[in-house]
């Protein structure tokens, strides 16, 4: 997942950034300029990106908002970068955000404790027998680890094959 590189960057390159978007991004800004330095540094801009999209950005991505001289990402910096990251109906996106949501702990894959923690907050009345089935569903060779893989092809099309 790369904040500025990608299909996906090259995608919302020029999307332009609706009133709720900009209102959004301004407002993680200031949250996560906490000593309101007028800039996000390294790991504020990590931070940011978990709040905005739900996950860590890579390695690759650390630095990639930083503008040489500056000592991090000011906001409309900021604003760009991430209108650039924004999903623009594209699936897999919306399916790594979703495998995201349910990876609460970042390991890259998903157990039966991540399905009941969502679930229990999703759907709280939602039978246990319902969410062991589910992740069974998702689970194509029961060693009780999904895959980003087994994810994506029940999550996208692999519904009718499943």
């Amino acid at each position: 997942m790369s904040l500025c590189s990608g299909a996906a960057f090259s995608r919302n390159r020029d999307r332009k950034v609706t009133a709720g978007d900009r209102k959004r991004f301004v407002s993680v800004f200031e949250q996560c300029d906490v000593e309101k330095k007028g800039y996000l540094s390294r790991e504020d801009l990590k931070v940011a990106v978990v709040m905005l999209f739900g996950y860590k950005p890579s390695k690759y991505d650390d630095g990639a908002g930083v503008e040489p001289n500056c000592p991090g990402v000011p906001l409309e910096h900021f604003v760009s970068l991430m209108r650039r990251k924004l999903p623009a109906g594209d699936p897999y996106e919306k399916t790594r955000q979703i495998f995201s949501a349910f990876d609460l702990h970042c390991r890259g894959f998903l157990k039966l404790e991540d399905f009941r923690s969502v679930f229990a907050r999703v759907a709280p009345r939602l039978p246990e027998r319902t969410v062991l089935e589910a992740f069974r569903h998702v689970d194509h060779d029961s060693d009780g680890h999904v895959s980003f893989k087994d994810f994506e092809d029940v999550m996208g099309y692999g519904l009718a094959n499943s």
